[in-house]
């Protein structure tokens, strides 16, 4: 009996039936505000551009084949996050959130929804896995956390939350479905912000939402539906073209950050690293167990400011961006923005696929500039 191909390999196709003969490997994005729409609403497949079409309907497909849900799909992973946020959740419910992640998340709450009866509350990402969950109807937690790369057990906090009547969402961002499977450790909401790296190009900012059962992704879908956060066709078909790619762009990119994190932890310059294959950092015990990469982005701390900044400014290969996940290395300051207690000589450094050796060479030769 043939066996089952694996995720790298089912994921060049998924969302794109073999073609007949004489037809493109994948169809070209659809463009189209208007249906022609005859008869029974509910009896046709596509009726407002809002509400769905056939691009979007090959990417979600995708998705949801790959993590083993169903997928909805956002203009971003901000709206993807927002969307698990606001319609799972009702006044007097509690959600938690991590104190140490991606700090725009927290704001949204507190800002747009604290004032409608919703209770926050926040936990370090390093105290997930003592945490009690009690009180908590909905948790969105990233592991390993941006930018310092704190994990917890998935499972274990999926077991706890349940067993209070919550439900367990995992922004998977810095991994992927390819280094993660939060709905197959128990997870009930997996989320990703594809602007990263399950795109990888860094031309278009995208998100989705996969959900264990259909009766929360079909909340989250009418919010979409509602709110408008709808994405384009372009971007969709963008973000379909690259994923076929991310396996073969996810691997190489992680084996670079063990290399990379590996020879930070020697260098005499360099106070910390931090980087869940290092088998002495807080986050590995976790991470051999549940992750399938260690992941793409190393964080380490060097003197101060005045150092992180010469570093930087020395990188031929290296660019500085905020965002990360892409083909191309990138890095920054982290504290620069002033959302999180992060000291000053902190670098959040996201590996690309550049040659290994032409990579280490350029933060080597940069580093000795310091």
């Amino acid at each position: 009996m043939a066996q089952k191909p694996s995720l790298a390999s089912r994921i060049i196709n998924a969302g794109s039936p073999k073609p007949e003969n004489g037809q493109a490997f994948k169809p070209g994005p659809q463009f189209a505000s208007t249906f022609h729409l005859q008869g029974d609403v509910e009896a046709n497949t596509y009726q407002y551009g809002r509400f769905g079409q056939p691009t979007w309907d090959s990417l979600e497909k995708a998705f949801a084949k790959l993590e083993g849900g169903e997928t909805v799909i956002f203009p971003s992973g901000m709206s993807a996050a927002a969307a698990i946020l606001t319609s799972l959740v009702s006044p007097g419910d509690t959600i938690l959130l991590p104190a140490d992640g991606y700090a725009p998340v927290r704001y949204y709450a507190q800002q747009y929804l604290v004032k409608f009866g919703i209770h926050l509350k926040t936990v370090e990402t390093a105290k997930i896995d003592e945490y009690d969950f009690s009180g908590i109807d909905l948790a969105l937690l990233e592991t390993p956390s941006n930018p310092m790369l704190d994990t917890f057990n998935v499972h274990l906090a999926a077991t706890k939350l349940h067993q209070h009547g919550g439900l367990l969402a995992i922004d998977n961002t810095t991994l992927t479905f390819l280094g993660q499977a939060p709905l197959l450790l128990g997870a009930d909401i997996t989320m990703s912000a594809d602007t990263k790296a399950v795109n990888g190009q860094s031309d278009v900012l995208f998100g989705h939402v996969t959900c264990k059962e259909y009766a929360i992704s079909e909340k989250i879908r009418e919010w979409r539906k509602y709110s408008g956060n709808i994405p384009g066709p372009m971007e969709t078909w963008l973000v379909h073209r690259s994923l076929s790619t991310l396996d073969v762009r996810l691997e190489r990119m992680c084996n670079n950050a063990l290399a990379l994190a590996t020879l930070l932890a020697e260098h005499e310059k360099v106070l910390s690293v931090r980087y869940p294959g290092l088998k002495n950092d807080p986050s590995y015990s976790n991470a051999k167990i549940q992750q399938q990469y260690f992941g793409f982005i190393v964080s380490f701390e060097l003197a101060n400011q005045h150092a992180a900044d010469s570093f930087l400014r020395a990188c031929k290969l290296v660019y500085e961006a905020t965002s990360f996940g892409g083909v191309h290395s990138t890095a920054e300051r982290r504290a620069r923005w002033g959302t999180d207690d992060i000291a000053d000589g902190v670098i959040r450094f996201s590996v690309g696929c550049e040659r290994a050796e032409d990579l280490l060479n350029d933060v080597m030769s940069a580093l000795e500039q310091i």
